[in-house]
């Protein structure tokens, strides 16, 4: 029987709402830079490479945010720019990055009153999230956190564990008081939700809000909205 739903954060139930190019045109504007927008693809992809690579095994917050600054000041290099970068990055950094930039997460539509039928149905909520600084006040700042038994970021020190990694998935139902069989866990990426929920005996199920992954995963679903009654169905 099914006690507890554990969500991933990005993509399941926020997303971030200015795209990276309009506020990179901003910051172009602003500091009178052409951008080259055939390094874009490029730069763009190397950019969040580096930028999501961070060992939560060996995480500080000061350390991981250098890390970002860096990358984002090598990210505008290969754009082109020659001076100010370091002054960009940062500016990008507020524009989008969620330590600076709460106000333009925004939810999906479905999300609140899915969390509010599956809390009057009974389960135990948690957000299972790789998500590298503190994620309690963005959730709060969405309005959301009250739903939750638990909200587990991958870098908190407490946890020190990123998906597919066991001990993320552990560590949640421990904290909620549940087995695996008695849990399913929603998220939109293969490699770190449903693989890694697979692993640790926790039913799976993929959400593809922009109908990308046909075909990858039996249990799928496009919008939340569809989750209660994927519940209900027998196992």
């Amino acid at each position: 029987m099914i006690k507890a739903v554990f969500f991933d954060f990005y993509y399941t139930l926020c997303v971030w709402g200015k795209p990276l190019e309009e506020s990179l045109q901003i910051i172009a504007e602003r500091y009178q830079f052409e951008i080259d927008w055939k390094r874009y693809t490029a730069a763009v992809e190397n950019l969040f490479a580096e930028a999501s690579d961070s060992d939560p095994t060996t995480h500080s917050l000061l350390g991981t945010m250098q890390k970002i600054v860096d990358s984002y000041c090598e990210f505008v290099r290969q754009l082109g720019v020659q001076e100010h970068a370091e002054q960009m990055a940062w500016e990008l950094l507020q524009a989008g990055h969620s330590l600076f930039a709460a106000n333009v997460a925004t939810l999906y539509d479905d999300v609140v009153p899915t969390l509010q039928r599956l809390r009057d149905d009974g389960y135990k909520l948690a957000i299972v999230s790789n998500w590298d600084t503190p994620l309690d006040p963005l959730a709060e700042r969405l309005g959301i956190a009250h739903y939750f038994d638990i909200i587990v970021a991958s870098h908190d020190e407490r946890v020190r564990s990123a998906k597919p990694d066991p001990h993320i998935f552990e560590y949640t139902l421990n904290a909620v008081g549940v087995s695996a069989e008695e849990a399913v866990h929603v998220g939109d990426t293969y490699e770190a939700d449903i693989i890694g929920a697979q692993g640790v005996g926790i039913r799976p199920i993929l959400i593809d809000r922009e109908g990308s992954q046909t075909g990858r995963w039996d249990e799928t679903i496009r919008i939340l909205a569809e989750l209660p009654e994927l519940l209900n169905v027998p196992q």
